[in-house]
């Protein structure tokens, strides 16, 4: 087992970068992903907000859900650090690219729906 870590890599065929959290067992509790030519985030999905979709809600929700934020990467991430650019992060890094795309796919989900 390893302490939970935060970083990012790049896939360039896609020009994504991708940032985890992971927990103790290396399996992803947040994701980010952002498009690189412009910036914008097209993934912030939650461990803890798919579980209690999962748990709690139906099919329909979870697939709201997942339009809206994306998929969470499933499976541990093990050998990130022999990708492209791959770097580790500060919690407080992480956590502002964390609240910044949500933000954004939060509006961009509004303006989608009609919603003022």
């Amino acid at each position: 087992m390893t302490t939970p870590t935060r970083f990012r890599t790049y896939y360039e065929d896609e020009d994504l970068w991708l940032y985890f959290e992971t927990d103790e067992e290396g399996w992803a509790t947040r994701h980010i992903e952002i498009r690189g030519m412009d910036s914008r985030p097209v993934t912030a999905a939650s461990l803890e907000e798919v579980l209690h979709l999962r748990d709690h809600a139906d099919a329909p929700a979870m697939l709201r859900y997942e339009h809206r934020y994306g998929v969470l990467a499933e499976g541990p991430l093990d050998g990130w650090q022999d990708q492209p650019y791959a770097a580790e992060l500060p919690a407080e890094e992480f956590d502002h690219l964390w609240t910044e795309a949500r933000q954004t796919l939060n509006t961009l989900a509004e303006l989608s729906n009609g919603a003022p």
